[in-house]
C-alpha cells in the first residue's frame, strides 16, 4: 500500500490565494476548504486508499518559547484564518484521518506519521504532499518521498541531495545555517546555501564542527537546528489501517450543504459506491 500524508495548512493557503486570483480578489467564506476537499477527492478517485491530513489547529507551537521571532498567526488574513477549523471538521466528516496540531505543528505530524507508516512492512511507499523544505529531512531513499503538487515534482533522497547539496538527515543543520524566513529565524550571518552544504559535507552535523568555524554563532546555530528539527514522536495512530478511507460519514451531506458545494457530495457519493463494490469483491 502507499500512504499519502497531506499538509492541510499548505493546501489551505494554496487554495485560498489561488481562488482569490481566479475570482479577482473575492473570497468565498469556505472557498479554500472546498478546494482542499476536492483535491483530496481527486486523490481518492486516482487510487489513493490510505490518507492522513495534518493541520495547524493553532499557528503557535512549543518553538515560539524557544525563539521569540518564530512564526505566529499574526498577519494571516482573517478570511483565511477562519477556514482552518472548518477544514478539519469537513475532512473528518468526509472520513479522512485528520490531525489538528496544537503544541506541535502540522509538519511535526507529517514527520511522525511518515515514521510510523514507514515502519510497517506492508507499506510500499510514503508520499508527503508538501513543498516545504523542512519535510525534506523525512525523505528516505525511494521509500519516503516528498511530492510537490504544484510543480508535479517527486523528490526522493537523490532529489534532496540535488536540490540542497546535503543528505536528508542534514536538512535541519542546513536550515539552521541558511535560515528560514517562512518560520522566522535568520540563520548564521555570512553563510549561504553553497557554504552551508560545503561545511556540512566536510564536517557533518553542526555539533561536529570545529569550534572556530562558527565562533560565537555556534549556540545560535544549534538553537536554529532545534527549531528546524521536526518531532517524530506524535502518537497519531497505532496502525496504518486507521488511515484507510472507507467513505464519508453520515454527517458529510449536511457538511457539504453548509459549504455550498453540491458537486463535492456527488463526487464523494459516487466514489463511495465504487469503494464499497471493490471491498465487496475482495476474496
Amino acid at each position: 500500500m502507499i500512504i499519502h500524508l497531506i499538509d492541510g495548512t499548505y493546501e489551505l493557503f494554496r487554495q485560498f490565494y489561488g481562488r482569490r486570483r481566479a475570482h479577482q480578489g473575492e473570497d468565498a467564506p469556505f472557498g479554500a476548504v472546498v478546494g482542499v476537499l476536492h483535491s483530496v477527492v481527486e486523490m481518492i478517485e486516482q487510487g489513493a486508499t490510505h490518507l492522513g491530513v495534518a493541520t495547524d489547529h493553532i499557528i503557535e507551537s512549543f518553538r515560539n518559547a524557544l525563539w521569540s521571532d518564530y512564526k505566529t498567526g499574526e498577519g494571516i488574513e482573517p478570511a483565511l484564518l477562519a477556514q482552518f477549523h472548518p477544514l478539519e471538521g469537513a475532512l473528518a466528516a468526509m472520513g479522512v484521518a485528520v490531525w489538528p496540531m496544537t503544541e506541535l505543528e502540522a509538519d511535526d505530524a507529517l514527520a511522525s506519521a511518515a515514521r510510523l507508516a514507514s515502519h510497517d512492512d506492508r507499506v510500499q511507499q510514503v508520499c508527503i504532499w508538501t513543498p516545504d523544505k523542512d519535510l525534506a529531512q523525512c525523505v528516505s531513499g525511494d521509500r519516503v518521498v516528498q511530492v510537490d503538487r504544484k510543480s508535479r515534482t517527486i523528490r526522493n533522497a537523490t532529489g534532496v541531495r540535488e536540490k540542497f547539496g546535503v543528505e536528508p538527515g542534514l536538512i535541519p543543520d542546513f536550515l539552521a545555517l541558511v535560515g528560514d524566513t517562512a518560520d522566522g529565524y535568520p540563520g548564521i550571518s555570512g553563510i549561504g546555501a553553497v557554504t552551508a552544504a560545503r561545511l556540512l559535507n566536510q564536517y557533518g552535523p553542526i555539533e561536529d564542527f570545529p569550534a572556530p568555524v562558527l565562533g560565537d554563532g555556534r549556540d545560535r546555530a544549534l538553537l536554529f537546528k532545534q527549531l528546524a528539527t521536526l518531532r517524530t514522536d506524535a502518537p497519531l495512530f497505532r496502525d496504518v489501517d486507521e488511515l484507510e478511507w472507507r467513505g464519508p460519514t453520515d454527517a458529510f451531506a449536511a457538511c457539504a450543504q453548509r459549504l455550498g458545494d453540491a458537486r463535492l457530495l456527488q463526487r464523494i457519493t459516487a466514489h463511495r459506491r465504487e469503494h464499497h463494490d471493490r471491498i465487496e469483491s475482495r476474496p
